[in-house]
């Protein structure tokens, strides 16, 4: 296990709660997106605290706050670290890579359950990599392969 308690929930949309909704319709709105939002596959919410605490804790925040909305088209994702702001990002799933972390050489060495995608998101002009955290239960298991599924379907 990682360093990382990661709990998903499925929701609707308006069900992620008043801090996500606004910061996901406020992106949509400064980057001029449009109803991006029309088509959802799927949307949840993951929750993380950290496990580890003390000398022995590794660096990064104790909690996170992850929205996540996938649709036939785009990625939404919302975060919240600690006690921060609520951010929202996007990305044209024909724009980013998404690989399961568990593939990841460095999975061994720091265990987790999540994906890693790679590409351009809309607020940003260059590609990086980020890792997004999921439950290893059923609606980060289901994101997951709704999430591959979708991004591959871009391609063909």
């Amino acid at each position: 296990m990682g360093d990382y308690n990661r709990v998903s929930r499925e929701c609707k949309f308006e069900e992620l709660g008043q801090e996500i909704v606004a910061a996901v319709n406020m992106h949509i709105e400064k980057y001029n997106l449009g109803r991006i939002l029309g088509d959802a596959l799927v949307c949840i919410e993951v929750k993380s605290d950290k496990t580890k605490k003390g000398i022995f804790a590794t660096p990064g925040p104790k909690f996170t706050h992850i929205g996540l909305i996938l649709t036939r088209r785009w990625l939404v994702q919302t975060i919240k670290v600690d006690k921060g702001k609520m951010i929202a990002r996007s990305a044209r799933l024909e724009d980013i890579t998404v690989s399961d972390y568990e593939k990841n050489p460095y999975f061994q060495q720091f265990p987790d359950n999540g994906v890693e995608v790679t590409g351009r998101f809309t607020d940003a002009s260059e590609s990086s990599t980020s890792f997004i955290g999921l439950g290893k239960d059923l609606a980060g298991e289901k994101f997951k392969e709704l999430f591959f599924r979708a991004v591959q379907d871009t391609k063909m």
